[in-house]
């Protein structure tokens, strides 16, 4: 029987492993990369803790760290952020695996946590961070993409969800126009790569909850998502880690994704649920302009509409360089990556994901962004 994911975390003994500075340190060392930090979510049941099992019991030969989120709803994620220790120190409890993995229950202060934990003597090649009891992972997702205390340190590699293939239709459709479970949109609508788990438990002629259909529903919400699919959450780690879905460097995989919803149309959608749409713009967009559009949707919601994700590419005035944009709920960032290639068709391309999205009114305010 697959463990519940509301399951006890391992029992943790403390270990003190901190690397302190060394006052002779040699200079000139070679910077340390950040640590990839990917963020796992699902709605109760789906197997997030059966993938935190798989991972730390298995012989991977990678030195993970697991976070295991014990702040739930009435705590919140700002409590979360805030150091409650006495006199300053952060009271942890880890445990480290045979398989060298390390474990650890995070009760208060997440980015203190991280911050231990990429400065001890051992390198981890990966963070993983379950946020048991979380609503929806925007509000990490905001922290580890661009805080200034942790960017050096560690990086937001992507946002992982895992789904119960048997029962995410009935969550999804059931409770459609309810706040009974808006856990499963809101984590759907984030996800950079859906497990969609159990789907031994799912066959075409079960009630028509064919997988194919399982996933159109998936993309229905959030059409930028890899789906993988998987029994008891046995996924190759390769397709997890090291996604690199928020490195602006790595505008190759947002440009594949942009190109894959170049023929997204809305048109048949009359209901304002979560669902993804994607605008272009032929003509080059004023970069201050264009701010100045994006700070009215996601900060002043001027037009009523509710965007959880945003990515796209930006022909920009008087400049060679490709630039890319990407946005979870408010923070958002605009940088260049490259330049344009010879041949290539330099156009606007943004994809939304959200609430009550109206395609008329983004491409006709996006329209006064040009010159």
């Amino acid at each position: 029987m697959e463990p519940e994911d509301d399951e006890e975390p391992p029992l943790a003994i403390a270990i003190d492993d901190v690397v302190e500075p060394h006052a002779n340190q040699q200079p000139d060392l070679p910077e340390a990369q950040p640590v990839g930090v990917t963020v796992i979510t699902g709605y109760l049941g789906a197997g997030k803790s059966t993938l935190v099992n798989y991972i730390l019991n298995g012989q991977h030969g990678k030195r993970i760290a697991v976070i295991l989120n014990e702040f739930g709803e009435e705590i919140g994620v700002e409590r979360a952020m805030i150091n409650e220790g006495q006199g300053g120190a952060l009271v942890e409890e880890w445990v480290e695996l045979a398989n060298g993995c390390i474990c650890c229950s995070v009760k208060h202060s997440l980015v203190q946590a991280l911050e231990q934990l990429v400065q001890r003597k051992e390198r981890l090649d990966h963070i993983l961070l379950e946020t048991t009891g979380l609503a929806n992972p925007a509000p990490l997702a905001s922290v580890l993409w661009l805080d200034d205390q942790l960017e050096s340190d560690v990086r937001l590699d992507s946002i992982i969800t895992v789904v119960d293939a048997k029962n995410l239709r009935y969550q999804l459709k059931s409770h459609h126009d309810s706040s009974t479970f808006p856990e499963a949109y809101h984590q759907i609508a984030f996800a950079d790569v859906v497990i969609l788990n159990k789907i031994d438990m799912v066959s075409s002629d079960d009630s028509g909850l064919a997988l194919e259909d399982l996933e159109k529903d998936i993309h229905n919400i959030n059409s930028l998502a890899n789906i993988i699919r998987t029994v008891r959450c046995q996924v190759d780690l390769s397709m997890i880690l090291n996604r690199q879905a928020y490195d602006a460097t790595h505008a190759t995989h947002l440009e594949a994704l942009l190109r894959e919803n170049r023929t997204l149309s809305t048109s048949d959608i009359h209901d304002s649920g979560i669902r993804t749409l994607c605008i272009c713009e032929l003509k080059k967009v004023d970069l201050e302009k264009t701010r100045m559009w994006l700070e009215e949707i996601l900060w002043d919601k001027k037009y009523g509409m509710d965007v959880y994700r945003c990515k796209g590419i930006l022909s920009v005035a008087n400049s060679d360089q490709v630039y890319t944009l990407q946005a979870v709920r408010e923070v958002y960032e605009i940088v260049p990556t490259r330049k344009w290639k010879d041949g290539e068709n330099r156009i606007n391309k943004i994809v939304f994901i959200g609430r009550s999205l109206n395609e008329e009114i983004l491409v006709k305010t996006m329209g006064t962004c040009t010159v």
